[in-house]
């Protein structure tokens, strides 16, 4: 036994040993480096600073946060989704968590005498592309917005194809192309066109008419959207790291492998308004299905002229429909000043476009679909209520996958499995049962927003009007949306 004791005190002694030369050899190294000035003055113990930080995302999260405090999704947000897509009821005890004198606050006006039960219906499916030889009948007016694969993975775009086809909503491709697992689950698809042009493009990047026409015989491409700019980064733009482009996706997009892909700011073919309606005009042409642009508001002029533009030409000449992403729209990687401070967000920006669509007299030939951060019932209820004709979500579908708010989405280490392309993450994903909780998911904010309408006094969500709003001032007081966003103002100038 003594020999034993022996063994052990030395070992001990060992590790005590190798740990002070490994803690002096750090020390010598953090003093002798330059980068770091923290390290440099305080050795070894200067390194658990950058440790601290590391970990307080992680505490702050899960032990700090109140549940509307976080950004840019709090965790009252995130909930709702994960009860929704998990079909656990989404009622609450003892009254809401909610500050509803936090200014914009979107407060819906219930009337006295709403519709019985068997007045109530469900909103009918609408036509895009009165114009092309093959209109689209959009059944949801909820639908999931642009994910692209390569910047999500194999399972992810899988579950979420199977998803929009259970629920009845179109899946948009995002602008990294058309993958095999987006036909998948055999949901409508809209094909989005970047400015990189992946999977429509030739050696030299420019639109290929023959892509063009191949992908659009395939029956579940229903519409194909230019997109023109997009939330999180406008005038940037598509960015997908090295890492997280694999030969596959390297095909499809006809790109090369092992190297980064970043998409020029705009279209080459496309610096005025006449050349987009060209453009516009081309692919409607050579695919014979609707066409609209995705893009992101930063005043009022630019719109105005391209409505001019359009009423110059021949509403036949008009986009389908119009995609509008907020400032506050996401993505998997964007330069921190343009995520922060370029766009007007969506809550502004809504209402003036639909008004100046409608002052122009394109009210039923362009169709509005309204983005950026638009993931709970109440989202939605305002978008419809503001104008729009259609909402698209991306990260309220993500959350409905699985999605933590990890953070994680431009470095292929997504805890989730969502955003990356190493399989030990992936396997973490089960489509066969994340695809339910995105059908879940979709019909739950579907039926919610009836709700809502049903409250407010109308039959269904499409009825929903601006004096059913009122939004929250600085003085906490509220005032219908109505008449912050009264149609025809003077300052819609188009004629």
């Amino acid at each position: 036994m003594t020999w034993y004791l022996q063994a052990l005190a030395l070992a001990f002694w060992l590790v005590i040993g190798l740990g002070t030369l490994a803690i002096i050899v750090i020390g010598i190294l953090d003093r002798l480096q330059k980068s770091d000035a923290i390290r440099r003055n305080y050795p070894v113990i200067g390194r658990f600073r950058s440790l601290f930080s590391t970990l307080g995302e992680f505490f702050r999260q899960y032990f700090f946060a109140m549940d509307r405090e976080e950004l840019p999704f709090n965790r009252a947000q995130r909930d709702w989704v994960k009860h929704a897509a998990a079909g656990a009821g989404n009622t609450l005890a003892f009254g809401s968590t909610r500050n509803i004198n936090v200014v914009g606050t979107a407060l819906f006006t219930p009337n006295p005498f709403p519709p019985l039960d068997d007045q109530f219906s469900k909103s009918e499916p609408m036509q895009i592309g009165p114009h092309a030889r093959m209109p689209f009948i959009a059944r949801s007016f909820f639908n999931i917005s642009g994910m692209s694969y390569g910047a999500i993975s194999k399972p992810a775009v899988r579950a979420l194809s199977r998803g929009a086809y259970k629920a009845g909503m179109w899946m948009n491709t995002g602008e990294g192309g058309l993958s095999p697992y987006h036909l998948e689950g055999g949901a409508d698809i809209v094909y989005q066109i970047g400015t990189a042009k992946y999977g429509v493009r030739d050696a030299d990047g420019n639109l290929d008419d023959d892509k063009l026409r191949e992908i659009a015989g395939i029956p579940e491409v229903k519409m194909f959207e230019l997109k023109l700019a997009q939330g999180a980064k406008p005038g940037k733009g598509g960015i997908l790291p090295a890492e997280k482009i694999t030969p596959e996706i390297a095909g499809i997009r006809g790109i090369h492998p092992g190297q980064d892909s970043l998409s020029p700011n705009r279209h080459k073919e496309i610096s005025n308004f006449d050349e987009l309606l060209d453009m516009l005009g081309h692919i409607r042409e050579v695919t014979g299905k609707p066409v609209g642009i995705k893009t992101v508001m930063g005043g009022l002029d630019a719109f105005n002229d391209l409505f001019k533009c359009i009423n110059a030409r021949g509403a036949e000449h008009a986009p389908d429909f119009i995609t509008l992403d907020g400032g506050e729209g996401g993505t998997g990687a964007s330069p921190m000043p343009l995520m922060d401070l370029v766009g007007m967000s969506v809550r502004e920006a809504l209402p003036l476009l639909t008004d100046l669509r409608n002052k122009a007299g394109l009210k039923d030939r362009i169709r509005i679909v309204a983005s950026g951060k638009l993931v709970n019932p109440g989202d939605v209820a305002w978008a419809l209520a503001a104008g729009a004709d259609f909402v698209t979500s991306a990260r309220g579908f993500m959350f409905s996958l699985g999605c933590i708010q990890a953070l994680k989405c431009n470095k292929n280490t997504c805890p989730t499995g969502i955003t990356t392309h190493d399989p030990r993450f992936q396997a973490g994903l089960v489509v066969e049962d994340k695809d339910k909780r995105v059908a879940m998911y979709g019909k739950s904010v579907v039926k919610e927003v009836e709700t809502i309408a049903h409250s407010v006094g109308v039959s269904e969500p499409r009825l929903l009007r601006r004096r059913h709003v009122r939004l929250v001032q600085p003085d906490g007081s509220s005032i219908p949306m109505n008449e912050l966003f009264p149609s025809g103002r003077r300052s819609q100038t188009v004629s």
